[in-house]
């Protein structure tokens, strides 16, 4: 297996796929990384050369913020917006949908498991059938 970016990435797959298993490369990034080092989208990982894996690890780290890097920056992005009182803020720290998706139905990924509140179903008068 080959370790890019301290991810180990599948070798039985094409390189072109086995690239995105990196966090912050995705089919875009992972071809154009391959267009810049030289080497053909269907290769298997198994058969780049150590030269071919070189190439593939400097262009990275040189080029593209990946991992921990960029997680530690869109969480610092997420905190700033939170000490702000931004409106965004506030829907994260809420754990609700930041883009303006309804919430009335759907979100239950963010939302959690449904909370039953009394009151609600049938209308008071109604004739049970």
């Amino acid at each position: 297996m080959a370790r890019i970016a301290g991810v180990d990435i599948p070798k039985n797959k094409q390189i072109k796929y086995s690239l995105q298993y990196i966090h912050g490369i995705g089919p875009t990034y992972s071809m154009k990384i391959l267009e810049k080092a030289g080497i053909d989208p269907t290769t298997k990982t198994d058969d780049l050369t150590e030269a071919e894996n070189n190439r593939l690890r400097e262009i990275i780290d040189r080029e593209y913020r990946t991992e921990g890097e960029l997680r530690k920056e869109v969480t610092l992005n997420v905190k700033r917006l939170i000490d702000i009182g931004s409106y965004r803020g506030l829907r994260h720290r809420r754990n609700l949908p930041a883009h303006g998706q309804r919430t009335r139905t759907n979100a239950r990924t963010k939302k959690g498991e449904k909370k039953t509140v009394a009151g609600r179903g049938q209308k008071r008068g109604m004739a049970k059938t």
